[in-house]
Parts: structure tokens; C-alpha cells; sequence
């Protein structure tokens, strides 16, 4: 119990520290204006306030990643604690304030243009390809999973066709529409929601006296599957996530002052990681360790166990409002993959998308590709989600730390947790069976080696760009 809640304390404490430290390194300037404002059109560049642009960014970073992820991770033991909340405070945070604010600073511009103009026009390809591919499978699968849960619920009087059918429509219109119209309006509710289940959770743990392990550094996992870099992969959000990296544009664009970054991108990143440190311990306190919680996941996957904790602590009532939760979560995840996978093509092509004709023409053929991944088993593409999205993360730390590294500022906020994540993620491609299934210790060689190429290659990018005359933030440029 003592870990957990001085974990807790710990992710507060950070967000009034680390927090306001990195927010000092960044350089914020509040009487900038920002790109809500300088590039306003009504759809996707509005002003909103930080209340409502907080608990849009926690439903557009989270969805069920916080609650799912540690439950898995809680195999490992209460060494997942000790990755949530340094994982949480010196990298999760950073990358999402990062992202957030130099993407200000860039006319509310995706990972992809961020990616080409600080570390190569390569890279701006490579990334949008990466970027939309990971967008599409969120998307798809949060079409399938919660709609099979509703089928399970309504199985009497809907079918799956229509109910995947009905979801898509939703999809399309919160895609399409202005911001403040669907986004805007309803995902406060379900962000307060989100908030309101993980602290019920949280406290019932507490004054119940569920026997919350301490931390450990031992591997509790049943199948002995390795601490590094299986447990850096499990959980993502609620610790470090790519997918933030796509997300965050989306609210850059409209922010309506510099100052507020701090609360919206660094602070619901702390809010995450407490709702994550809720799940994990609940999941490994509730069903007598490592094996128990491994038959239930087995049987009937995170939501089972996500039902279960929630009729243990919160009875009748609980339990429903959970499996509400774990329907409409993940639909707030999927309809801002599609609205950012949208804005990610708008900008690649430089097309504006004032226009609903213009916002169509690129929307349609995403969600026809979608529909047709619901119609096949892409089980095998989506085994590659986990490494796909720390990847991601791993390139958005590096557009920070080199961001950072122009603009002569403390660069190594944000290239010692890129540097570690780039060691984990090629560790796992290189030793997994989806990847090169190499032996572990051949994998954790050739990953030193390449992480060790990427560091040399970053410094050489580096030093010859602080040489030319760099612009760094271009958000007094006008959009196409």
C-alpha cells in the first residue's frame, strides 16, 4: 500500500516540479499568440477554454490505454509501478509537453512535418506512412471491440453490422465537424467519467485495505517473459505513449495561450499515470497475484478484469458504469485517430479544410479501408501496435531533443528517455518472434549498437543545422 500511494504522491509532486521545470526550459512566451487564433477557420483552429481542452487531450491521450496496459503490466509485479511513475514524469510528460508545445510554436503542425523539418525531409515520408498506419489500426479496432460488447449486451434486437454501422457514422461526423460540435461538447462528460471511475477505484482500495504489494524488483510474470523491453511496450499509456505524439496536435489547435501547455499536455499526461497506477494496483492486489490475474485475463481479457474490480469496489452500480466506460473509451480514442489521420493527410498535401468537400474527400478512404479491416483478420498487423507506438514515441523525443538542441536549451530532458525507449523498442523487433527472433542477448547487442548510430547520427544532424540559419517556430506562417 505504501508504494502505491507514495507513487501517487510522486506523480503529483512531479507535475508542480519536473513539470514547471521543463515548462522553464521550453521558454514560454504568453503573449504569442497562438495558432487557435492566428490560423482560426472555424474547424480545426478555434480557441477553447483550458478546462475543456484539458479533459478532451486526458479522453484523446487515454481511452481504455490506462486502464488495459497496466492491467497487463501488472504481471510483472510491483516493478510497474516504479515505470508508471518515472516512466509517467520524465518521459510521458515530457514527450506529450513537448510535442504539444513545439506544435504551437509550428502552426498547430502533426509529428510528420514536425519529424521533417528537425531531423530530415526522409523522415517526413517515413513518419506520415508510420503516423496513418497506426491512426487506421487504432481506428478499426476501436470499431470492432466496442462494438462486440454492445452485440453482447443488445444481442437480442441489434446486430453487429448495425451496431459496427452506427459507430462508424459517429465516427464520420466527429471527423467532419468543427471541433467544438461533437469533441467539444461531449468529451468533458466522458473525461470526467474516466476521472470519477479511477478515483472511486482508488480510494475504495485504500479504506478496503486491498493488500496492495510493495515494490520489488523481482519478475512476477507467469511466464518469466522479461522485465526490459516487455514491460516498456505493455504499458504505454499511463507511462510513455506514441500515439500522445498524434494526439496532441489536435488541442495545439486550440490553445488559447502558451501558459496554459503545462496543465493541458504535461498535466493530463500526471492524470493518466495516476489513473494507470489505480488500475495496476487494483489488478494486482484483486486476484491473488500474478497466476490469478493471468487465468482471468486469459479467459476474458482486460475487461473482464475491469468488471470484476469494479463490482468488488463498487458494487452493482460500479460494475455497470464500468462496462459503459469500456465502450465509450474506446470509441473517444477512435474518432479522434480518424479526425487526426484526417488533419495528418490535410497537411501532407497542404489542403485546407474549411471546406466539408475537402475534409470528405479525404476522410471516406480511411474509413473505407477501415471497414474492410473489419471484415478480415488482421490479428498479425496488429501484434505490431505496441512496438509501432513506442516507436512513434521514440521519434517525437527526438524531434524534441534536437527542438531543444537549436534553440540552445537543456536538450537532455528529452534525449535520455529517447534514448532509452530507442534501446527498448529495437531490443523487442529485434529479439521478438514478429520481428528478427534473435536471442535476447544478441538483440540487446545490436541494440546498443544502432542506438549508439542514432545518437552519432543526431549530433552530426545537429551541429549541421545550428550551422545554417534554422527557423525554428513558423507560426506566423498563413495556411494553405
Amino acid at each position: 500500500m505504501f508504494t502505491f500511494i507514495f507513487g501517487i504522491i510522486l506523480l503529483i509532486v512531479g507535475y508542480f516540479t519536473y513539470g514547471k521545470f521543463i515548462e522553464k526550459v521550453f521558454g514560454v512566451n504568453e503573449n504569442r499568440q497562438t495558432p487557435a487564433y492566428s490560423h482560426q477557420d472555424g474547424v480545426d483552429y478555434l480557441p477553447m477554454g483550458t478546462k475543456r481542452n484539458s479533459l478532451i487531450q486526458l479522453l484523446n491521450i487515454a481511452g481504455v490505454g490506462p486502464i488495459f496496459g497496466p492491467i497487463m503490466g501488472a504481471l510483472y509485479g510491483p516493478v510497474a509501478f516504479l515505470w508508471i511513475v518515472l516512466g509517467c514524469i520524465f518521459a510521458g510528460a515530457v514527450h506529450d509537453y513537448l510535442t504539444g508545445m513545439i506544435s504551437i510554436r509550428n502552426r498547430g503542425a502533426h509529428l510528420p512535418e514536425l519529424a521533417g523539418k528537425f531531423l530530415g525531409k526522409v523522415m517526413k515520408h517515413v513518419v506520415n506512412t508510420f503516423s496513418i498506419l497506426l491512426l487506421l489500426l487504432v481506428g478499426t479496432v476501436f470499431v470492432t471491440a466496442p462494438a462486440g460488447l454492445i452485440h453482447n449486451l443488445t444481442s437480442d434486437w441489434m446486430t453487429l453490422p448495425v451496431i459496427i454501422g452506427a459507430i462508424f457514422i459517429y465516427y464520420i461526423l466527429a471527423t467532419l465537424l468543427p471541433i467544438d460540435k461533437i469533441i467539444g461538447r461531449f468529451y468533458p462528460i466522458f473525461g470526467a467519467l474516466l476521472l470519477i471511475s479511477a478515483i472511486g477505484v482508488g480510494f475504495s482500495l485504500i479504506f478496503k485495505g486491498a493488500p496492495i504489494p510493495e515494490l520489488t524488483f523481482k519478475n512476477m510474470h507467469p511466464d518469466q517473459a522479461p522485465i526490459f523491453p516487455l514491460l516498456f511496450l505493455t504499458i504505454s499509456c499511463g507511462a510513455l505513449s506514441g500515439f500522445h505524439a498524434t494526439q496532441t496536435p489536435i488541442i495545439s489547435r486550440t490553445t488559447q495561450n502558451e501558459k496554459h501547455g503545462r496543465k493541458i499536455f504535461y498535466g493530463m499526461m500526471i492524470a493518466e499515470g495516476i489513473i494507470a497506477m489505480i488500475w495496476a494496483a487494483a489488478a494486482m492486489s484483486l486476484f491473488n497475484g500474478s497466476e490469478g490475474l493471468n487465468e482471468i485475463l486469459t479467459n476474458g481479457g482486460p475487461a473482464a478484469v475491469v468488471s470484476e474490480v469494479a463490482s468488488k469496489m463498487l458494487g452493482a452500480l460500479g460494475g455497470t458504469l464500468a462496462v459503459i466506460g469500456v465502450i465509450v473509451l474506446p470509441i473517444t480514442s477512435g474518432d479522434t485517430a480518424f479526425r487526426s489521420a484526417r488533419m495528418i493527410i490535410a497537411d501532407y498535401l497542404n489542403i485546407s479544410q474549411k471546406k466539408i468537400t475537402s475534409r470528405l474527400w479525404i476522410a471516406l478512404p480511411l474509413f473505407t479501408l477501415s471497414f474492410v479491416l473489419t471484415k478480415i483478420d488482421f490479428t498479425l498487423l496488429w501484434r505490431y501496435f505496441s512496438w509501432a507506438n513506442q516507436s512513434t514515441a521514440v521519434i517525437a523525443l527526438w524531434v524534441g531533443a534536437m527542438y531543444l538542441f537549436l534553440a540552445k536549451k537543456n536538450y537532455f530532458v528529452a534525449i535520455v528517455p529517447a534514448t532509452f525507449m530507442t534501446l527498448a523498442t529495437f531490443t523487442y523487433i529485434l529479439n521478438a518472434q514478429i520481428g528478427f527472433g534473435l536471442p535476447l542477448n544478441v538483440a540487446y547487442i545490436g541494440a546498443t549498437i544502432i542506438t549508439l548510430t542514432i545518437i552519432a547520427l543526431f549530433f552530426a544532424a545537429a551541429k549541421k543545422s545550428q550551422k545554417c540559419e534554422f527557423q525554428l517556430d513558423d507560426d506566423a506562417m498563413e495556411v494553405a
